[in-house]
């Protein structure tokens, strides 16, 4: 599987995601800087956490608007695959490749533990490693991680079984409506998600619940 990693101003998590990705596919992940044009031919995009550009005027708000964009949105549209984690989701939401938006946590605090997510789409190409309802755990660390979406998105996500991941059990770490974690786009080549899979694949992490995303990733390239 080839893999493209962005890197932007202010992100903090792309060191923990291109050795996740190199720990489970075996390959080391390209590069791709903000204002680079062009991206080269992978099999998936991933926009890792972080405050890109210091989280100015909205989370994400100006990653959204930065020359890689143009070439995400380009390759997403081909079909490529595209993970957006934490400031990643983030980021895709303000480039519109996802529906909805997140807010400020409920808590009017930065949250940083551990949560519980049930796995609510097991057929996506993001989590086939997993079973349907399957609960893991998973990191946060976040300000901005309350997803929000009207009604009538709120209804499309669940009657198109867009809604990749829930918090479960209590453990909704931001307030998020319908305790939603983690969303794809209808066309199930986009993925975003606040939680850190890549904090959680390796038992030197105290467990491996999250690389069961980057293993379901690998049958990307087969598929």
């Amino acid at each position: 599987m080839k893999t493209a990693v962005i890197l932007l101003p202010g992100l903090n998590r792309d060191r923990d995601m291109i050795a996740a990705i190199k720990k489970v596919s075996g390959q080391e992940p390209v590069t791709v800087w903000q204002t680079d044009t062009d991206i080269p031919d992978v099999d998936l995009i991933v926009v890792p956490g972080g405050f890109s550009y210091g989280d100015y005027l909205r989370c994400g708000a100006i990653a959204a608007r930065m020359p890689f964009m143009k070439a995400l949105k380009a390759k997403a549209d081909k079909g490529v695959h595209v993970m957006g984690v934490c400031n990643g989701f983030q980021i895709l939401l303000e480039a519109g490749l996802l529906p909805g938006a997140l807010m400020r946590n409920a808590s009017l605090k930065f949250v940083c533990k551990e949560v519980e997510l049930e796995v609510v789409n097991a057929k996506t190409a993001f989590t086939s490693a997993y079973t349907k309802d399957q609960i893991i755990r998973c990191p946060v660390a976040h300000h901005d991680g309350n997803y929000f979406a009207d009604a009538k998105t709120l209804k499309a996500l669940q009657d198109g079984d867009q809604i990749a991941f829930r918090y479960a059990n209590g453990t909704n770490p931001n307030g998020s409506i319908d305790d939603i974690a983690g969303i794809i786009n209808k066309k199930g080549n986009v993925l975003g998600m606040m939680p850190h899979p890549e904090n959680l694949i390796e038992s030197a992490h105290g467990g491996t619940d999250g690389r069961g995303l980057f293993e379901s990733a690998l049958n990307i390239a087969a598929a």
